[in-house]
């Protein structure tokens, strides 16, 4: 009795030592991805500021109104691209954790998915580099008084940028959320589907929350993630129907 009862914490402890096992990779990827930015940390924060940069007016610059903020700011977002980047990486240890519990009926579709939300995740982010930024800055500087120069902070544009990464990168999961709702029999196509009316407010009232307070910026994230919804929605009814196949199958 007293040997099993000293036998028993040891998966526990097997779990626990894997988990921290996992987790000091996740951390050994982002600090690696790190020290290879961080020698280019400024040409990093150059490329991130040059849709303000291209529009700023003629004589003007952005500007450091922190002592440290020539070198804190670069710092900061080297460390946020190395998270940024190792992204997959952490998510495959996470995964590499939680699969060996699961059924092969669920690895077939958690995979997939886990896959898919990395792509839409970095999809979202270069959706608001490429196409968010330039629009919205071009209506930033333009709108402006025309004795007033445009120099903005260095920080302050970085946490401005940043917010606007991270909103479009978690807009982008919502096909990911639909077809994990569906897949797990909380919801219907059907009923999500009846729900679109719910969904599309709510997409304007997160991009009024996420974004700045313009009808551009806001309309940039809302109409997308009503598309991407739809999009989930329409793969969620062959998720389904994949599902309903297997339970039938003896």
């Amino acid at each position: 009795m007293s040997d099993q009862l000293h036998d028993d914490p040891q998966p526990l402890v097997a779990h626990l030592t894997e988990l921290r096992d996992r987790l000091l990779r996740a951390l050994l990827s982002v600090l690696l991805i790190f020290i290879c930015l961080f020698p280019f940390a400024n040409e990093i924060y150059t490329f991130v500021s040059e849709p303000l940069r291209a529009l700023l007016p003629e004589g003007s610059s952005m500007i450091a109104t922190d002592v440290a903020s020539p070198f804190l700011t670069p710092f900061k977002l080297t460390l946020v691209t190395a998270i940024f980047l190792a992204i997959p990486v952490i998510l495959y240890q996470l995964w590499a954790f939680v699969a060996p519990g699961m059924y092969r009926t669920e690895k077939r579709v958690a995979f997939p998915l886990l896959a898919s939300s990395v792509i839409l995740f970095y999809a979202g982010a270069a959706f608001a580099y490429f196409v968010v930024f330039p629009l919205i800055f071009a209506f930033f500087t333009s709108v402006g008084p025309s004795d007033v120069a445009v120099m903005t902070d260095i920080n302050r544009y970085l946490d401005f940028v940043l917010k606007l990464f991270f909103a479009f990168g978690i807009a982008f999961e919502i096909p990911i959320a639909a077809v994990i709702l569906i897949w797990t029999g909380v919801m219907t196509p059907e009923a999500l589907a009846k729900k679109r009316p719910f969904i599309i407010v709510g997409c304007f009232v997160f991009g009024m929350l996420l974004t700045p307070p313009d009808v551009i910026s806001q309309s940039l994230l809302a109409i997308p993630m009503w598309m991407l919804f739809e999009v989930g929605v329409f793969f969620g009814r062959f998720v389904l129907k994949r599902r309903l196949e297997t339970d039938d199958t003896p």
